[in-house]
């Protein structure tokens, strides 16, 4: 498993904080699966990615709920996760209906396939997200949420501007869930972010201040609906904490990362 370098080696870090929360005894995520797959790679995670904080285990659960009531609300529809690394999204909130494809680069599907096997109703698709035929897989007038935990920031802001349009370009029914990071973090990584003595964390192009980004989304397709903005709700290492608190701040939410959910204009509502 210690081959896998750059963005892939993100996934490790990823599933270090979710597994950790998963098996505290207060944890605010279950995740089993995370959890049999963390025991089972020979990796040294505190090494690479410090104590675990939390993070990712709030973007999971945060994802989980709204994914989860668009399944109510649409059974049997279609879910497309982008960059899904190990996310165990699917095995955590499947509802025996809905279908799911999973897409990632090849040396990313590669390992997923090691600890978690394709099915019929979730597939894997060895592409990267930027790689649009992987759209192909998709019936563009079924219901569809298309999720990106923890991907958007490793492109340019050109490629996720074509890579959205795209989406609601082609899909009419269509609802997206994504995270944002700050401009300085943005700008941290490119010159050089050490994680710990023993990780450097990949560079992230696109950042974005929290005010700037609906009209920036707006601005790129009209086909945008509702855009809801949320921040992350827990944290388990200061200062990192403070961010519920931040949130509210006018002067301090433009530094803070966020969550979006947004809806295509004509996506239907129920």
């Amino acid at each position: 498993m210690t081959e896998l370098t750059g963005i892939p080696e993100t996934m490790l870090w990823t599933l270090h904080n979710r597994a950790s929360e998963a098996v505290r005894p207060d944890g605010f995520i279950r995740d089993p699966e995370a959890a049999r797959i963390y025991a089972s790679i020979d990796y040294d995670y505190a090494r690479s990615f410090g104590r675990p904080d939390g993070s990712h285990a709030t973007r999971s659960a945060m994802f989980d709920e709204v994914v989860g009531d668009w399944m109510k609300r649409h059974p049997g529809g279609t879910v497309v996760e982008l960059g899904c690394g190990l996310e165990t999204q699917f095995q955590r909130i499947d509802d025996g209906q809905v279908r799911w494809l999973c897409v990632d680069v090849p040396e990313a599907i590669a390992v997923r396939e090691r600890f978690l096997a394709p099915s019929e109703r979730c597939r894997f698709v060895p592409k990267s997200a930027l790689d649009l035929s992987w759209m192909e897989s998709v019936e563009p007038s079924e219901p569809l949420f298309v999720t990106a935990q923890g991907l958007f920031m490793y492109f340019e802001e050109a490629e996720v501007k074509r890579l959205l349009t795209a989406i609601l370009e082609r899909f009419p029914d269509v609802e997206l869930m994504f995270d944002v990071i700050p401009r300085w973090l943005s700008r941290k990584s490119m010159a050089g972010l050490q994680k710990t003595r023993h990780y450097r964390v990949p560079k992230m192009p696109w950042g974005i201040g929290q005010g700037e980004l609906e009209p920036l989304l707006r601005s790129w397709s009209p086909r945008i609906g509702s855009v809801r903005l949320m921040p992350y709700r827990r944290f388990r290492l200061f200062p990192w904490s403070l961010f519920p608190l931040m949130a509210r701040i006018p002067g301090l939410r433009e530094g803070m990362p966020w969550i979006v959910h947004l809806t295509a204009s004509d996506a239907r509502r129920s």
